[in-house]
């Protein structure tokens, strides 16, 4: 998170990425999440940006705190905290976010090492998070995975949360859920 860039091929910077690898969702993928399950009324956003996903969260009811490692406007924003950095406790709550894709890996581990069994960790990943070895190591031979919920029409999400301005849909993406004790395989299903 340090960087001030993020690389491109080769490890040249890439001016077309956002520096943080920030890329908002759009709030209506929320309703997408919940109409395939259900929640802790309690959430942690702790990738907040600017409040897509939270404030959606909220309005729907929640008790939100929401996160980010730097201020980018929410209307609800509890404080600046870097989640893969700060130390953390273990919650009862389910932890809700689209996290930078660059440490998604890192990202979904801590959530797992946070929240409490039964709790649930629901991350707005592109599709190519399933893939690769290490990942594999990582994640999904735990078989915590319980569910990957593809978009079967892709859904934009916006450079530093600029929709208007940044709008990109050149990516599938999926929500994945992990339940922290769950033992099992995954079951796959689609948002419509």
């Amino acid at each position: 998170m340090g960087e001030s860039y993020v690389r491109g091929i080769g490890g040249s910077p890439n001016p077309n990425r956002q520096e943080d690898d920030y890329y908002a969702t759009p709030p209506r993928a929320i309703d997408d999440l919940l109409s395939k399950i259900s929640l802790n009324k309690n959430i942690w956003e702790c990738a907040c940006g600017g409040g897509a996903l939270s404030d959606k969260l909220i309005e729907l009811g929640y008790n939100v705190v929401a996160t980010d490692i730097k201020d980018r406007g929410a209307k609800k924003f509890d404080r600046v905290f870097n989640f893969l950095e700060d130390k953390t406790r273990p919650v009862n709550c389910d932890i809700v976010t689209n996290p930078p894709y660059k440490s998604a890996t890192e990202f979904v581990t801590k959530a797992l090492n946070t929240v409490t069994v039964g709790n649930k960790v629901c991350y707005f990943l592109k599709i190519q998070f399933l893939e690769g070895a290490r990942r594999y190591e990582e994640l999904y031979k735990h078989n915590e995975l319980k569910h990957v919920f593809v978009y079967s029409k892709r859904i934009s999400t916006a450079k530093n949360g600029e929709f208007d301005k940044y709008k990109t849909t050149a990516m599938c993406h999926a929500w994945f859920v992990w339940e922290k004790g769950y033992k099992g395989k995954p079951t796959i299903d689609w948002i419509y």
